[in-house]
Order: structure tokens, then sequence, then C-alpha cells
């Protein structure tokens, strides 16, 4: 059994909407926070503050440790266009992704990171349909742009079951791509209604490199989005989340992320509490 301790804990960049490289250094002191998951190129609100980050977090005794690059054209407005939208999957933006990979994958090992996250975009559940291939495919050629940096490819959880992503992970592996691991996120399970996090958790937690703090209430209407909540408020038992890593000798990074809220220094401030009194009463 692994203790968990709030040293583990850092943010997203993009949650944080910083104006500057200097202003996200300020913002990491304001929190108390040491690690921060950089946004390699622009994501949705997000400015895309990227270059100076790692120079100026440096100086304020902060450092950046893992990145995240989002794929061009994802409209997340439906649940229905995201699937056609989301990550590596449009035929239309599948040349212009691989340079965007290749841009994210050179700032990543330039800023001196070892894993980068992405969505790749729902995966098809029949393994040997043709779109399934076909994602497969490009997946591999994305995870071998990252291989050629010395880096992992993350996949963020949420738009599939467990039981589907670890047989993705499963296949993938039998293939020969050896990169790959997950940045889990018990929020996207409950906002892409895809199961209870916590199972999740225990499923893929052999392949969990990283972590995503984040909670939600799910959808009582199928076919739409569950609701971002402030950690603490939403629907993940986060001492049992807690108790799990530490069972399953987790050592990793956890990396608080808010997309929605009008306060996400509060909240983000909310959640630092919340995760660190589960990780005090668990021990």
């Amino acid at each position: 059994m692994t203790t968990q301790t709030p040293q583990q804990l850092g943010v997203c960049s993009w949650s944080m909407l910083p104006q500057s490289a200097a202003d996200m250094a300020r913002i990491m002191n304001e929190l108390g926070l040491q690690k921060l998951q950089l946004g390699l190129v622009p994501h949705r609100d997000d400015a895309g503050i990227v270059d100076g980050v790692p120079e100026a977090l440096q100086k304020a005794g902060c450092r950046v440790v893992s990145g995240m690059f989002g794929t061009i054209g994802e409209d997340y407005s439906t649940m229905e266009i995201i699937k056609v939208t989301g990550g590596i999957v449009p035929d239309a933006h599948w040349e212009s992704n691989q340079e965007v990979a290749r841009g994210a994958a050179a700032r990543a090992r330039r800023f001196g990171l070892t894993n980068v996250m992405f969505h790749a975009g729902f995966l098809p559940h029949d393994t040997t349909s043709a779109e399934f291939r076909k994602l497969a495919g490009r997946i591999e050629v994305v995870a071998g742009i990252f291989a050629e940096q010395g880096l992992d490819l993350l996949f963020e959880t949420g738009q599939e079951t467990a039981a589907d992503l670890w047989d993705f992970f499963s296949y993938m592996e039998e293939q020969g791509v050896g990169n790959i691991g997950i940045n889990f996120d018990p929020a996207n399970m409950i906002l892409y209604d895809k199961g209870e996090p916590i199972e999740a958790l225990r499923k893929l937690l052999p392949r969990v490199q990283s972590i995503h703090i984040k909670d939600a209430v799910r959808t009582t209407t199928p076919g739409q989005w569950g609701m971002e909540m402030p950690v603490g408020e939403g629907q993940v038992d986060w001492r049992t989340f807690i108790e799990v890593l530490a069972q399953g000798d987790y050592s990793g990074n956890m990396y608080i992320e808010r997309e929605g809220g009008d306060d996400r220094m509060g909240d983000a401030r909310k959640a630092i509490d919340v995760i660190s009194a589960a990780m005090a009463e668990v021990g």
C-alpha cells in the first residue's frame, strides 16, 4: 500500500486560463502547487500560453511535469457532434492532426516531459470492423510520433467503458505499441455516462500513469451530458478513490481540472482541500 500525499497534486494549465507565463507561475504559487500539466496547444477557452512557461515556473519553484494536446475541429456542443469531431476520428483533419501531434511531441521533449495526454476520440467497439482498424492504425501512427521523442502517449478516460478501453489497450500492445497509458478522469466516466468511476479505476489502474481530479453528476436523460461540479459536490467518492489508489500502489501525479464555473481559483482550492482531507483520512 502506497500512501497518497498532497505532493502528488498539480493543476491543468487550461483550467486556470492564464494570461501569460508569469501569470501561470503566480497562480501556481497562490495555490501552493508545484506541478503543472501544460496544454501544449490552445484548448477551448485557453489562450494557449506555452512558450516561457517552464522558465517562469522554475523561477517560482514549480515545474511542468506533463503535457496535453487537443485536436483540430473538436466540437463539444452535443454528445453526437463530439462523436464525429473528437480526437483523430475525422478524416478531414487527419493530416493536420499529425502535424499537431508532431509539434506537441517536440515541445514536450524540449520541456523535458515524459508523457502527453489527449482524447483519441470514440473507439469503435467491434474490433473486427473497418472503423476500428482505421482508428487503431491512426493511433499507432500518433504513438509512433511520441515514441520518436521518447514520450508516452496517454489516453483520457470517459468516451468508452473501462472494459472497452482495456480491450483496446490489449489490442494495441499485441500490435507492438508499448508507449501508451491512461490519464484517468473519474468525472468523465460520469459525464459521458460510461460507468462508475471507482469500478473503472480498479480495472484500469495497472495502466494509469496520471489522474485528473474532477467531479460531476450523471445525466438523467440518456444521450445528454452530465454536469461538471466543483470537487466534493459531485458523485465521485473521493475517499474510496484515494483508497483504491493507495491499495494499488499508485505513485503518479494528480492534476486538478476545472472546465466550467466562474471561480476557477476557488474551485481549485476546494479541490486541494477535499483531496488532501481524503488522503489524510485514508492514511
